[in-house]
């Protein structure tokens, strides 16, 4: 019998079809454009203002039982999109009283994924959360360990992982198109989002005044686990993302998605190292730009890596294999390997990458990033960045910002980080140990089983 060799596309299409014997009476069997209504998850949306709105968005063909969010202002356009949700201010009272929930999309500032996403786990909810996953490495350890021990699905909004790009990066590692990779390196312009615009401040000192407090805004919920202190507009909404108690700064926002690729091409897992310089810094925002280096072990026959991080408009050297009249634009990615470089892709330069046949796809296409966790949920296979993987990228990534903090910014431009994965610490800073977690505000425990 003649075989025939698959596409990538078909080859999904086909495994998608077999997926689906394992759903609830599939719709296509039903032959109906939308999801039956005994078939639709049951959800609930904690944060629900800006990219929340967006993530509930992509799921209208499910039901939502419940929306929370701390300012009701910036959630009206939620509330229109499901006016059936029942409305709350705080996710402990949702999570009390909502008890037929499926899963919950949490999409809250930094400061609070953890503790919404344990608080979720631990009533056996599926849940969906925003990156970065965590905001401290300890965090997001916990959270990957009691997703795998509720065995709830899980997916971190990293929606890049998804995507054909990372798929094609992959197999042109595993076939070593340039060779042993010993560097990489991957820029952003944030905070920055153009000439004199950025998307929040950083390296900025406390507000001195305090305004009132805008009615609809549930405060005390919006400082959650954090020290507290007093509303200001210089926090919500959005702009909190540059405080070090609500946010992860410019790494924390772009690491999970642009660092993602590199981690499953390169098989990455812990580090052995981190290190840090960057502008001005202070203990209430992050710096205006900085440069965080990773170096990572051996694995298997692949060699010793660095991985290097550069925000604020900073980049690395322009490659000498680049060719004239091309830049390296202010966001991306630049693997250097012992016979090649590929830039955001693309083999450079051109005339190499002509002269290179690229591997065949081999890896099966995404359903899409959205609809994985909801398939999960369901009971098909793990999402793309399910809390065991998410937990570990986001563990390295915020690990970065430690390295960052200003009582190490002068021992740390002689001296690296260590790190023990095993033990889980900082073998020759043992005060950098105690940015790996944090202490919560009474009444917003990380896990609400410990207290």
């Amino acid at each position: 019998m003649k075989q025939t060799k698959l596409t990538r596309r078909e080859f999904i299409g086909q495994a998608a079809l077999a997926a689906a014997t394992v759903s609830i009476v599939p719709r296509h069997v039903l032959g109906q454009g939308q999801t039956p209504p005994s078939e639709k998850l049951n959800l609930a949306g904690v944060g629900i203002g800006g990219q929340g709105y967006h993530d509930i968005s992509q799921y209208q063909d499910e039901h939502f039982a419940a929306l929370c969010d701390i300012d009701w202002n910036k959630a009206r356009r939620a509330f229109e999109l499901y006016p059936q949700a029942r409305r709350y201010k705080d996710y402990r009272e949702m999570l009390e009283k909502e008890t037929d929930l499926d899963g919950v999309i949490i999409a809250t500032p930094d400061h609070m994924h953890a503790t919404v996403s344990i608080a979720a786990m631990r009533k056996n909810l599926n849940v969906y959360c925003e990156k970065p996953l965590t905001h401290s490495v300890n965090e997001a350890w916990q959270v990957g360990k009691i997703a795998a021990e509720k065995g709830v699905a899980t997916q971190m909004g990293n929606q890049g992982q998804a995507s054909e790009e990372t798929r094609r990066i992959q197999e042109m590692m595993a076939a070593q198109v340039i060779g042993p990779v010993r560097e990489v390196h991957v820029w952003t312009d944030r905070p920055a989002r153009g000439y004199n615009e950025i998307y929040w401040p950083q390296g900025v000192a406390r507000p001195g005044d305090t305004p009132a407090v805008p009615e609809g805004l549930f405060w005390d919920g919006f400082i959650g686990g954090a020290p507290y202190r007093p509303y200001h507009p210089a926090y919500h909404p959005f702009v909190w993302r540059g405080w070090w108690d609500f946010g992860t700064g410019a790494l924390g926002d772009i690491g999970c998605h642009s660092m993602d690729s590199i981690f499953r091409a390169l098989k990455l897992g812990h580090p052995t190292s981190v290190s840090a310089v960057s502008s001005t810094v202070n203990d209430e925002t992050y710096p205006v730009a900085s440069i965080v280096r990773y170096e990572f072990p051996a694995r298997g026959d692949m060699p010793e890596v660095a991985l290097t991080w550069y925000d604020g408009g900073l980049r690395p050297p322009r490659p000498d294999l680049l060719e004239e009249g091309r830049q390296l634009g202010t966001n991306g990615t630049l693997y250097v390997g012992d016979d090649g470089e590929i830039l955001n892709g693309v083999i450079i330069p051109e005339e190499k990458r002509k002269s290179i046949k690229l591997p065949p796809a081999t890896l099966p296409l995404s359903i899409g990033h959205y609809k994985e966790w909801a398939a999960a949920c369901r009971g098909g296979p793990a999402a793309g960045s399910n809390f065991q993987f998410a937990s570990l990228l986001t563990q390295v990534v915020v690990m970065g910002n430690i390295a960052l903090r200003r009582e190490f910014r002068e021992q740390l431009d002689r001296r690296k980080l260590l790190w023990d994965a095993e033990k889980r610490e900082f073998t020759n800073f043992p005060d950098a140990n105690k940015y790996l977690s944090k202490i919560y505000r009474d009444g917003w425990p990380l896990d609400p089983t410990r207290g």
